[in-house]
């Protein structure tokens, strides 16, 4: 009975319920949509405790974690995805919905699932941050350059940044105060767990359309981002094993090269395009958790 229990609350167990609710009960998702971020936001706090900031030795530590998470998320996952798109994509619209995907900064989520796949918190958060701060001026020319629209708003960006990173790493340290640490420590995995649960329920359940019909567009905007994100995290990978990089570091690196921000992607092609450009950004979010769900068999079928 014990061992059941383990498996029925395992975080993978948890998460493929959560893909399954929400195409079940996807009406219900929309009561959950405008918590959301505050969901993120809590998950986020739990997560970036296990980041030191006394770890942070230098300038030039710092300048080198955010220019790698500049360079795999923007210039070489962009460059995969948009060569695969111009290629593959069936129509301009789901280009357009590639571009605004490339455009997009990486995914805060990348911060948690480095804390559950034992990545590095701290090159994560740097990483992170040095993108979204990038995006600023990378993602209005990245759109302009594709598409010729040049009415992204930023304001936004400015928000999530310190909505989702900067105000919970200030709350983490709170939570490890001698007061609050045990039951930080103790409650740590079932928050974020959870919390990313209901996260994903919500994304799949809004979207739910998406994956129960255009089946005649879906494979190949599913093939160009199985490409991008599974078969280039996974080359890249195995070259960092080559190169002999710790494992932490390769984790934190596949994650910043391949995670990009979901619900900022679905936003921007609403606002600038049209419904069916944000087909790939909702086809994107089941992906982003497929490829961690993978990153984490993996992870333990290595251990064992």
């Amino acid at each position: 009975m014990k061992q059941a229990f383990q498996i029925l609350f395992h975080r993978n167990t948890i998460l493929i319920a959560s893909i399954v609710f929400g195409l079940l009960l996807g009406d219900y998702a929309h009561y959950l949509k405008p918590y959301t971020f505050y969901l993120l936001a809590i998950v986020l706090s739990f997560s970036t405790t296990g980041i030191v900031f006394s770890e942070l030795k230098s300038k030039k530590e710092i300048l080198h974690f955010m220019g790698t998470g500049i360079l795999l998320n923007y210039f070489l996952f962009g460059a995969v995805l948009l060569s695969l798109a111009y290629w593959l994509s069936p129509s301009k619209e789901i280009f357009y919905g590639f571009v605004v995907i490339a455009a997009t900064p990486p995914g805060v989520a990348i911060i948690p699932f480095s804390f559950i796949l034992n990545g590095n918190i701290k090159l994560s958060i740097i990483g992170t941050l040095g993108a979204f701060l990038a995006s600023i001026i990378l993602a209005p020319l990245i759109i302009k350059l594709f598409s010729g629209n040049e009415n992204l708003k930023v304001l936004p960006l400015f928000y999530s940044m310190i909505g989702l990173i900067i105000i919970p790493m200030l709350i983490s340290r709170l939570l490890l105060l001698k007061p609050f640490y045990n039951f930080t420590v103790a409650v740590r995995g079932k928050v974020v767990n959870w919390g990313f649960a209901l996260i994903i329920f919500t994304a799949v359940g809004i979207n739910r359309h998406v994956f129960l019909s255009n089946f005649d567009i879906l494979w190949i905007v599913a093939l160009i981002l199985f490409l991008s994100m599974f078969v280039l995290g996974q080359l890249y990978d195995f070259i960092g094993k080559k190169m002999r990089l710790p494992s932490d570091i390769r984790m934190s690196q596949n994650l910043l090269l391949t995670l990009k921000s979901t619900g900022f992607s679905v936003v921007i092609a609403l606002e600038l395009f049209n419904e069916k450009v944000v087909v790939p950004s909702a086809v994107m979010s089941t992906f982003v958790l497929g490829y961690f769900l993978f990153l984490s068999f993996k992870e333990s079928w290595t251990k064992r």
